[in-house]
């Protein structure tokens, strides 16, 4: 069993905050010092933090039809990319006031992808950029029929404009690692269905 890490939040001291910019996005800069492994406390430093929150995202299987859903929408910092700004990626949304990880994995299948699934399972969690940026995502797979799935979605007073699409299974994990999957939230959630879905399509199937 790997033994949890030697330090913990109160082994940091905050000494001050400051509000470098807000918007639709905020950064902080957070001057702190923490404890060392050699003992004792380090100096002062100063740490920008990408101020994101938590968000959800949901890979969509049918297992059934063995097919995949995965979402393609227009994304800034994917301008430069070799394959353009349109990103294949799983459904996904911020965490609000007053919501449950689940309870936002099901508002976001409707709106982005038309979808209501018969069951949900919880992947993992995970920080996407802890380095500069406080976002958690938590990951999920909703199981559901895709046979008549498809479509354009998405709201259109955010500027969203999301694509569905559904693929076979053999040949998402075919072209799993060439690129085309080119985000943490898809990768992740593809290779864990990659080695969950023999068990998943042995479930009792909900109609």
């Amino acid at each position: 069993m790997i033994k949890k890490p030697e330090f913990t939040r109160a082994d940091v001291e905050i000494i001050r905050r400051e509000e470098m910019y807000k918007r639709f996005f905020r950064v902080e800069k957070i001057f702190l010092r923490h404890r060392l492994f050699e003992g004792g406390w380090g100096k002062e430093i100063g740490r920008e933090l990408f101020v994101r929150g938590e968000a959800v995202a949901v890979v969509l299987y049918d297992p059934k039809h063995d097919l995949i859903g995965m979402v393609e929408q227009f994304r800034i910092g994917a301008l430069d990319e070799p394959n353009g700004p349109w990103c294949y990626e799983v459904v996904a949304g911020m965490l609000e006031d007053g919501e449950s990880p689940e309870d936002v994995a099901r508002r976001e299948l409707i709106e982005e992808a038309n979808i209501l699934p018969y069951a949900m399972e919880y992947i993992c969690n995970y920080l996407s950029s802890p380095g500069g940026c406080d976002e958690k995502l938590h990951l999920f797979c909703g199981l559901c029929d895709l046979s008549q799935a498809g479509g354009i979605y998405g709201l259109p007073e955010e500027g969203e404009d999301i694509r569905v699409h559904v693929l076979a299974a053999d040949n998402v994990f075919a072209e799993l690692l060439n690129g085309a999957f080119n985000n943490a939230a898809a990768l992740i959630c593809l290779q864990w269905l990659q080695l969950n879905r023999v068990r998943l399509r042995n479930l009792p199937i909900s109609e």
